[in-house]
């Protein structure tokens, strides 16, 4: 895609966006101010139809900007490759670090489990 009409896709969705904001507006509605059960059928249509197209509205913008993000992400140059060494230290470190916080648990587990024992052993048995 040409960066003109990357500019005018992202202009759009501003645009659709402001459109979004005024059909949106319930004061602008019909029946404005009026109990559903009061209105007439036609006006109940009506009102129905008015939120619907604020919805396809707002889903037309939507979809332009989730359009301008892929543009967006695809245009990132990906990050060159890691060197092997690098990349297997930093799988090691990642490694050392899960262990790290499994016995991290596995302690914490113990601890608490130990607290909850002498909790329950107080409570039931009158132990100190």
């Amino acid at each position: 895609m040409r960066q003109d009409q990357f500019e005018a896709l992202q202009a759009r969705g501003e645009q659709l966006v402001d459109v979004f904001l005024s059909e949106s507006d319930p004061t602008k509605w019909p029946g404005h101010g009026i109990a559903p059960a009061a209105m007439e059928k036609t006006t109940r249509g009506d009102r129905y139809w008015c939120k619907k197209d604020a919805v396809a509205t707002l889903a037309c913008a939507q979809r332009i900007f989730n359009l301008v993000q892929v543009i967006r992400e695809r245009s990132i140059p990906p990050s060159p490759p890691k060197p092997e060494g690098e990349e297997a230290v930093e799988d090691s470190l990642d490694a050392e670090v899960a262990a790290a916080e499994k016995e991290a648990q596995r302690l914490l587990d113990d601890v608490q489990r130990g607290a909850r024992k002498a909790a329950f052993d107080k409570h039931v048995h009158k132990k100190a």
